[in-house]
């Protein structure tokens, strides 16, 4: 798994593991459960199979990960002073993602960076921005602070 494939999944799975699935309603054992009209597509008769061609449609509504409450959750939790706002490193070490030059320079290079990476100082700044930007990019709600 990429380096920023673990971001994601740190940030993101934590928001699903803090969601609750709504409630489904009772079934009584044996009893058929006829299709709901707001299942069944328009046009076809009620429990009519349907065929389909092409990608589902999709929702209007995109779910949004708020980024920043995970993080702060995840700084608390280390029980370090990290701040991962401005920081690359802080951030990694907040979501207990290896924050080693070497593991940086993978992420840099996962991520298309195409300066020195041996000036590490420049590298993470980059960085930090590259990685907040492609967590809003794949779903993640961000601040505009945080894209600057």
């Amino acid at each position: 798994m990429s380096i920023f494939e673990s971001i994601k999944k740190a940030i993101f799975g934590e928001a699903k593991a803090d969601t609750v699935a709504a409630p489904t309603p009772a079934r009584v054992p044996g009893a058929a459960v006829p299709p709901s009209p707001a299942t069944v597509p328009a046009g076809t008769a009620m429990g009519e199979p349907t065929t389909s061609v092409g990608p589902a449609p999709m929702s209007s509504a995109v779910d949004q990960v708020d980024v920043a409450p995970i993080l702060d959750k995840a700084v608390k939790d280390n029980g370090q002073p990290l701040d991962w706002k401005v920081s690359i490193v802080d951030l990694l070490k907040a979501l207990k993602i290896d924050s080693s030059l070497t593991a940086r320079k993978e992420l840099a290079h996962e991520l298309g960076y195409t300066g020195d990476t041996n000036d590490s100082a420049t590298m993470n700044m980059w960085l930090h921005k590259a990685v907040i930007k492609k967590l809003a990019e794949n779903g993640g709600k961000v601040t505009a602070d945080l894209m600057d």
